[in-house]
C-alpha cells in the first residue's frame, strides 16, 4: 500500500529527468525527495501527482495502477511553494473551495472547514483575505486546503522555500506535528538537508534523475551509501587520503582504492597537546555561533578542513586564538572507492 514507483522514467527532450526510479512509500509516512537543483526530485512528485506522465514504468497509489490515471482521480492533495491561493476569496473560502466543486452539503462544508481552521490554528481568521496573511499563515491554509477533501496522499513541493528561515523553522515543527494528527501518506520536495531531516521519517536522496539512497534520517547521516551521500548529508570535510590527519597513525591505509576521504567536523578530536596519533595543525579562524564553535584549521602540507566544537570544548581548549597550534587526530571518518560530489 502507499506509493509504489516501479522503474519509472521522464525524459524532456534531450534531458533526461528521472532515470529507472524505483521508490517503496510507506502508507502514513512522511518522505522527502532531496537532492540538488535538477536531481529530478521535483518531476518524480509530479509524476506521483499525475501532473506528468512517465515514459516508462508504473505508478501504483494504495495498491491502485494510477500511472495514467487522471489527476483528479488519483486522490491527492498538492501544495505548492507560492501558496496559489485565490486572492479574491477569504480563508474560509479558499478552505472551501474544493468541497463546493465536490457538491459537498452545506453542512458538511462548514463543519469541515471549521475543523480544518482550528487544525491550523487560524480560527479567528477566517474572514480574513491571502493578502492580510503573513507567508506562514498563507501556506497552513494552502495545507487546510488540500486536506479539506481528505486525500490518500499529500504532495508538497518545495512548501517552505518562500518563506523566511525563522518561519520555516516554525512551519517545520508544525508540519510533523500536523502529518502525526492527520497521518495521511506524505511526500515533500526539499534542497534543504537540515528541513529533510527534522521532518521526515524516511529521505529519498537523488541525483542526476536516480535515487542515491533510501533511508531513515539518523541512517542516511551515519551510514551513507556512497560519496554523493555523504557529501549532501550534513557538513563534511574532503581531504586526500594522504593528509597527515590521516597517515600519521595509518589510519585509511588500507583503502589506497581511495583518493578521497570524508571526515565530519565533529569528528576531529582537538588536543593542545601531542600524542603519537596526533599531528599539528593551526588555527586560521574561530567562529562562534552561540551553542557550538566552528574552527578552521590548517594542516602543515597547507590542507584546510573545518572542526565543530561545543561550548564545554572549547572552555577545555582554552579558547582557541588564530594562529595558535594544536594536535589533531580523526575519530570516525570514511572513504568511498567510488567518488560521486
Amino acid at each position: 500500500m502507499g506509493i509504489s514507483v516501479e522503474n519509472v522514467s521522464k525524459v524532456f527532450g534531450d534531458f533526461q529527468a528521472v532515470d529507472q526510479v524505483s521508490v517503496e512509500i510507506k502508507t502514513g509516512s512522511l518522505v522527502a525527495l532531496l537532492g540538488p537543483s535538477g536531481s529530478g526530485k521535483s518531476t518524480l512528485l509530479r509524476l506521483i501527482s499525475g501532473l506528468e506522465k512517465p515514459d516508462s514504468g508504473r505508478i501504483f497509489i494504495n495498491g491502485r495502477d494510477a500511472t495514467y490515471e487522471d489527476v483528479q482521480k488519483r486522490g491527492i492533495g498538492f501544495v505548492f511553494q507560492h501558496y496559489a491561493l485565490f486572492k479574491h476569496l477569504t480563508v474560509r473560502q479558499n478552505i472551501a473551495f474544493g468541497l463546493e466543486i465536490a457538491k459537498q452539503p452545506k453542512a458538511r462544508i462548514k463543519n469541515r472547514v471549521n475543523e480544518l481552521l482550528e487544525l491550523i490554528q487560524l480560527e479567528s481568521l477566517g474572514e480574513r483575505y491571502p493578502s492580510q496573511l503573513s507567508g506562514g499563515q498563507r501556506q497552513r491554509v494552502s495545507l487546510a486546503r488540500a486536506l479539506a477533501l481528505e486525500p490518500q496522499v499529500l504532495l508538497l513541493d518545495e512548501p517552505f522555500g518562500a518563506l523566511d528561515a525563522k518561519v520555516r523553522k516554525d512551519l517545520r515543527v508544525w508540519l510533523r506535528n500536523l502529518h502525526d494528527t492527520v497521518h495521511v501518506t506524505t511526500v515533500f520536495v526539499t534542497h534543504d538537508q537540515e528541513e529533510a531531516m527534522e521532518v521526515s521519517d524516511e529521505i529519498v536522496v537523488m541525483n542526476h534523475g536516480k535515487v542515491e539512497q533510501v533511508g531513515s534520517p539518523e541512517d542516511l547521516y551515519n551510514n551513507p551509501a556512497s560519496a554523493f551521500v555523504m557529501g549532501f548529508i550534513g557538513p563534511v570535510n574532503v581531504l586526500p587520503n594522504t593528509a597527515p590527519i590521516f597517515t600519521s597513525n595509518g589510519y585509511f591505509s588500507e583503502l589506497t582504492v581511495s583518493s578521497q576521504v570524508f571526515l565530519r567536523p565533529h569528528d576531529v578530536q582537538v588536543e593542545l597537546t601531542p600524542d603519537a596519533a596526533t599531528v599539528p595543525a593551526f588555527v586560521k579562524r574561530v567562529i562562534h555561533l552561540g551553542w557550538e564553535v566552528q574552527a578552521e584549521l590548517s594542516l602543515e602540507d597547507g590542507h584546510s578542513f573545518t572542526v565543530y566544537l561545543t561550548r564545554e570544548q572549547y572552555a577545555y581548549l582554552n579558547h582557541l586564538k588564530a594562529g595558535q597550534q594544536v594536535y589533531v587526530k580523526p575519530k570516525e571518518a570514511k572513504a568511498f572507492a567510488t567518488q560521486g560530489v
